[in-house]
């Protein structure tokens, strides 16, 4: 079984990566700028400029068979990130549901499932370092295909506090499960 082009939503910085920068860009992936509240509050014009690259993205995701990728934490998982945010789960960020809401509901009739991937490293996650010199040692990597639960792909994220609601609801579910997983691997893995 197979899957399309994979597309990720970037961080507006990785453009600057040299070599896989260019890449993406010229792979057409959607980079995505974040701002902080305090910048909002000074430049009011540049709220929900997220959502418009979003849409624009998933308009031509729509027309070219094509697997959104979307990391619902946002960022790298490290102890000091995960202590900052007082995360209730044990091995996970807090998820963000926005970016899945914005990509379901501007794409909602192309998706009925999304694959959920976990990754794990028993031995401790690697650093970029030894990750390139092939001094990783085991991984473990769990997919299983989820349905989106019907009532998620229509509504109004952005104005809409019910439907943020369910969202917001539907992703701590998934990740109350996929923080589970995570432990029961742990906890079952030998070498």
């Amino acid at each position: 079984r197979r899957i399309p082009l994979l597309k990720f939503f970037l961080k507006q910085e990785l453009i600057w990566v040299p070599v896989m920068g260019l890449a993406w860009w010229a792979l057409d992936f959607p980079f995505m700028r974040r701002h902080s509240e305090a910048y909002l509050k000074q430049y009011p014009e540049m709220r929900g400029k997220d959502q418009e690259t979003t849409r624009k993205a998933c308009e031509k995701f729509a027309l070219i068979p094509t697997s959104v990728m979307n990391f619902l934490e946002g960022t790298r998982f490290t102890k000091t990130k995960h202590a900052r945010q007082q995360s209730p789960y044990r091995h996970l960020l807090k998820p963000k549901a926005g970016g899945i809401a914005l990509a379901l509901n501007a794409m909602g009739e192309k998706f009925h499932s999304i694959l959920d991937v976990t990754i794990v490293y028993p031995d401790g996650a690697p650093n970029f370092w030894q990750f390139l010199c092939g001094d990783l040692k085991h991984v473990v990597v769990h997919v299983q295909t989820l349905p989106v639960p019907p009532h998620l792909l229509s509504g109004d994220y952005a104005n809409d506090p019910q439907v943020r609601e369910a969202y917001s609801l539907w992703v701590k579910e998934l990740w109350q499960r996929k923080d589970q997983k995570i432990t029961d691997i742990l906890a079952n893995y030998s070498v």
